[in-house]
């Protein structure tokens, strides 16, 4: 199996080499460059092209944010996974904005890094509960897409609780069985709340949910 090959972005040296420390051990990974500002991250990119970056936000010369829309306009193949310490709401926001397809904290364990990283470099999305809880909940805020109802109201203001909830866990890439199994609900009932928000949204599938979702 062809390991997934990865560039490691920080300006933080002893991040890195713990970071690359942690993935030594993976067969699946392999870590094949460093760097340790913006501008060095997307000169490497260009050179090594990795399928996967991960990328700290606050770094010198360039930022994670602006190194990130770069990399996602001139290079889409590349994925791009945030790494940082930062969880407020205009970080997060700002990276999906710019081209992140998943976004970690700094605490985040080896084994969600691990999922985090296999799921992004498929070209899915993958935000955890925290993050992907202020990525709805600012979509559910700033939203303008309407339909002809007796309301009139925003799309994604008409989904339910659960259904914000089992949205959010599709934006970390769980199927329906994952779903299920977390929620203690059957797969039948999962599906039917993916057909009711596809619906509701007048999204064509759920590709085009997520999509709506995460911008």
């Amino acid at each position: 199996m062809t390991p997934i090959t990865v560039l490691l972005a920080d300006d933080h040296d002893v991040v890195r080499k713990g970071m690359k420390m942690l993935l030594e051990d993976e067969e699946d990974v392999k870590v094949i460059g460093e760097a340790s500002d913006g501008l060095d991250a997307i000169e490497k990119i260009g050179i090594l092209l990795p399928n996967v970056v991960i990328l700290d936000l606050t770094m010198p010369k360039m930022n994670g944010i602006e190194a990130a829309k770069i990399i996602s306009g001139d290079y889409p193949s590349v994925k791009i996974l945030i790494f940082s310490m930062h969880n407020n709401r205009e970080y997060i926001v700002n990276s999906v904005e710019n081209g992140a397809s998943g976004y970690l904290l700094k605490d985040t364990g080896k084994e969600e890094l691990m999922r985090a990283i296999k799921v992004v470099s498929e070209g899915r999305k993958y935000f955890p509960p925290e993050i992907s809880e202020v990525i709805i909940d600012e979509l559910l805020a700033k939203t303008t897409i309407e339909v002809q109802d007796d309301k009139n109201r925003p799309i994604f203001q008409k989904i339910t609780p659960k259904e914000k909830q089992i949205l959010g866990m599709i934006v970390q890439g769980y199927n329906s069985r994952e779903i299920a199994d977390k929620l203690f609900l059957s797969i039948r009932t999962v599906d039917n709340h993916r057909a009711n928000m596809m619906k509701k949204t007048q999204a064509k599938n759920t590709a085009d949910l997520v999509k709506m979702a995460i911008g």
